[in-house]
């Protein structure tokens, strides 16, 4: 089984799978972190497979696993708040310019929203088995308005090793999770507030609040993906 870990360019999932003994690999726009193996643009390669066209889906085996970490920036939670106008940043702005916004926000919305179904649907035309990841908090996008429904949802991540409470649901495409146990102790892992987190070594908020714990991965890898758990 080969690996594909879409929109990572940390390399946290991809490494602690090389550790467990897979080939893997990391797919994003950007390397920031110098883990990226195949700098691309993901939102091209989607609609292209999706459509029948050549992408990188072209190489990947139903014998393989897709773990996709989907932009979640236009489903969050504070997007209601910006069609209406009344996130913090919009108090002085008059309603021409909140109406300008909303309807360039929607686009957004829209586009990401058929993405992340295209990538779904060209994952089950295919055969392919995939996890995509996206926060589960109240009201988010896709739970909402989504048919497909998350196989697992993990309301406090810092319970299995993480940086952050942050919920997180992941839906499972082609095959069920499995339910391994990990009996190991958890290595202690300071907790981050997501909201304080501004800036670090360089690294945007929003790349902050996207960060993995290797720990959390590890487990979860064994735990939900892989046979017997190792």
């Amino acid at each position: 089984m080969r690996v594909h870990c879409l929109f990572e360019q940390s390399g946290t999932f991809k490494n602690e799978f090389k550790k467990l003994g897979y080939e893997a690999f990391d797919y994003d726009i950007q390397n920031d972190f110098g883990e990226t193996d195949y700098q691309i643009d993901l939102f091209s390669e989607i609609a292209a497979g999706y459509a029948g066209g050549r992408s990188i889906f072209d190489e990947i085996t139903e014998d393989d696993l897709i773990i996709a970490f989907f932009p979640c920036t236009r489903f969050e939670a504070r997007i209601p708040l910006e069609f209406r106008g009344e996130a913090y940043q919009q108090k002085n702005w008059d309603d021409s310019k909140k109406l300008e916004y909303a309807m360039k926000l929607h686009k957004e919305l829209h586009r990401n929203y058929e993405l992340i179904s295209q990538l779904a649907a060209l994952a089950i035309d295919r055969g392919l088995k995939m996890v995509i990841e996206n926060p589960y908090t109240a009201p988010h996008y896709l739970t909402m308005y989504w048919c497909l429904k998350p196989a697992i949802i993990d309301k406090d991540r810092q319970l299995n090793g993480d940086y952050y409470k942050k919920p997180t649901q992941y839906w499972f495409i082609g095959f069920e999770p499995r339910q391994n146990l990990v009996f190991e102790p958890l290595d202690y892992v300071p907790g981050k507030i997501i909201e304080k987190a501004t800036s670090e070594n360089g690294k945007k908020r929003e790349v902050i609040r996207s960060m993995i714990h290797p720990q959390y991965a590890n487990r979860f890898i064994r735990q939900y993906l892989i046979e017997g758990g190792k």
